[in-house]
């Protein structure tokens, strides 16, 4: 009962402290957002397929590999820019990299590969989904060029996540050759981030949070090489 039988005179010196104490939060606030800077890292992000070409679909439920490849990205995309790393995508949208209205799978590729030389990154990240004629065979794995180098440092790192967070059985980073790993000198992986022919891993890749789940285990990964290189 006290509090409302305070005098008008304490009650504004009371709220002139409550309003002194905004500002400086906000002030501080204001500093923390103005004074924040990259890390100096660029990594570009390849969500796989898209436009014409859906890549595999789930054994299910028709689930387009390049919709869910995209939604991946996206949160990597998320997630990355958080920690102030600089990201260049190769595509955005549904459509393909190439962009245009006719599609070409050559021009597409071309189309990413030109991406990645003019953003000269530190990491290329592709996401896609695999696919199995045998349905039992489940998990998601990383790959990199035969070339080795730092992508074989990442991408292990990646497969170690995988296994911890993703996976109900240990599997190794393995060379892969594909073309957005090979077509640069920059340091590639390629993410199979869980198989649509399986329907154990299509009813989760197709869900929102299991998506982020998976984004955050890569960017969990590659941000732990990354601080061991600081």
């Amino acid at each position: 009962m006290a509090f409302f039988t305070i005098r008008r005179k304490t009650v504004i010196i009371v709220l002139s402290i409550v309003l002194a104490a905004v500002t400086i939060a906000a002030t501080a606030a204001t500093v923390v957002v103005a004074t924040r800077t990259d890390n100096g890292i660029t990594v570009v992000i390849d969500a796989g397929h898209g436009g014409m070409d859906g890549g595999v679909t789930g054994v299910s439920t028709g689930t387009k590999e390049s919709d869910v490849n995209l939604s991946i990205a996206k949160y990597l995309q998320k997630y990355f820019e958080k920690a102030g790393y600089n990201v260049v995508m190769t595509r955005t949208d549904s459509g393909a990299a190439m962009g245009g209205v006719s599609y070409s799978k050559r021009e597409d590729m071309r189309a990413r590969k030109a991406v990645v030389k003019a953003a000269a990154p530190d990491l290329v990240i592709s996401v896609h989904c695999n696919s199995y004629p045998v349905e039992s065979v489940k998990g998601a794995q990383a790959f990199f060029s035969s070339a080795r180098g730092q992508g074989e440092r990442f991408a292990t790192a990646v497969q170690g996540y995988f296994n911890d967070v993703l996976n109900d059985r240990d599997r190794k980073a393995m060379v892969g050759d594909y073309y957005i790993l090979n077509c640069t000198e920059y340091p590639s992986i390629l993410c199979e981030c869980g198989f649509l022919s399986n329907v154990g891993d299509e009813s989760k890749l197709i869900g929102a949070s299991y998506q982020e789940k998976v984004a955050y285990t890569i960017f969990s990964a590659v941000n732990s090489v990354f601080d061991e290189r600081a």
